[in-house]
């Protein structure tokens, strides 16, 4: 890849954020990093899966693949590969391992941390399990492995609620995204009794209703896309909720709207939006994830050259972990 190259695929980006702004400059900084990545990525049976927060960069330039929670997991399952670099936050590095064992799962990121999934600790599962017994205990996919390992199934942005309808028990306890589980009870009404956990995702919990209706009266055709992390307010105040993936998936479908678009979510996703539709018009705020944006091209080379973090589960752990995980997919 050359400068140019990378450079006209980059420049619409302008998402308020200086790590999200490619010149030609930087873009002249990168080339070797990515070239030398590539080289290495073939030389080492690497799938590289990259989360649609993570920098353009490394989206545009070394993934394979490119989604959210539920499609990157698909891959890592359905992967050939021997090596799994994954460029995210940890959880979902540990998703690829549960889901593959005996292959080499590698986290390039030094900060991959969550303050979603860092709200709850597997002691934390087997305390509330003896509190509420009867409850069939769901967890969001952004949950460490032993979170996961105590749990009955995991879900997704994209199926959360679809797959709380299946369960045949009434009585759910839906951990850790206090935010997501009001959502959904909200969405199922009475058809389930759901207990929540007190957690939440510092960067969907940021935006506003007053933020939404303050646009709303500049731009009196904006359409809202919100992601169901986010507040009981704000999704009220939306025209589209859905994952990372279904709100890409919709701006593109209707990118022959005039309709200018609100995207509350993670600000990858506008960068995103605006490198392969640059004719849409977004307005509004970016909220930029520091977890996820701790990812770099430096941190991939390295891993690929000398791998430091390594994801390690227990083996009992691995074991019920992926029973979790499996349940979803057999659901959905």
């Amino acid at each position: 890849m050359e400068a140019e190259e990378l450079y006209e695929k980059l420049k619409h980006i302008d998402v308020a954020n200086p790590l999200c702004a490619y010149t030609i400059e930087r873009c002249e900084r990168l080339t070797p990093l990515i070239n030398e990545i590539n080289a290495l990525k073939e030389e080492k049976d690497a799938l590289i899966l990259a989360h649609s927060y993570v920098h353009p960069d490394i989206i545009y330039t070394v993934a394979d693949h490119v989604g959210d929670s539920y499609g990157l997991a698909l891959k890592a399952k359905e992967t050939t590969k021997e090596t799994i670099v994954f460029p995210a936050v940890r959880f979902m590095a540990e998703t690829a391992k549960i889901l593959n064992p005996k292959k080499t799962v590698i986290d390039p990121n030094p900060n991959g941390g969550c303050s979603l999934a860092d709200s709850i600790t597997g002691a934390d599962v087997r305390r509330l399990r003896k509190e509420y017994p009867d409850h069939t205990f769901v967890c969001y996919i952004n949950t460490t492995a032993e979170v996961k390992a105590e749990c009955d199934v995991c879900v997704t942005s994209s199926n959360v609620n679809l797959i709380i309808e299946q369960l045949p028990n009434d009585k759910i306890y839906f951990l850790p995204d206090k935010l997501m589980g009001q959502n959904v009870k909200n969405a199922l009404g009475d058809k389930k009794e759901i207990q929540l956990y007190d957690g939440s995702c510092y960067v969907h919990e940021e935006f506003t209703r007053l933020e939404v209706e303050t646009l709303r009266k500049v731009h009196p055709k904006l359409t809202v896309l919100a992601h169901p992390e986010c507040t009981e307010e704000v999704i009220k105040t939306a025209d589209i909720v859905g994952s990372t993936s279904q709100i890409v998936n919709y701006a593109k479908e209707h990118q022959k709207d005039e309709n200018p678009f609100l995207i509350l979510t993670e600000c990858g996703i506008a960068s995103r939006l605006q490198v392969e539709h640059p004719n849409l018009k977004l307005v509004g705020s970016c909220m930029m994830c520091r977890y996820m944006k701790s990812n770099s091209l430096e941190g991939i080379l390295e891993s690929l050259k000398s791998p430091r973090h390594v994801i390690e589960i227990d083996p009992s752990v691995q074991a019920r972990a992926l029973s979790c995980v499996d349940a979803m997919f057999t659901i959905v």
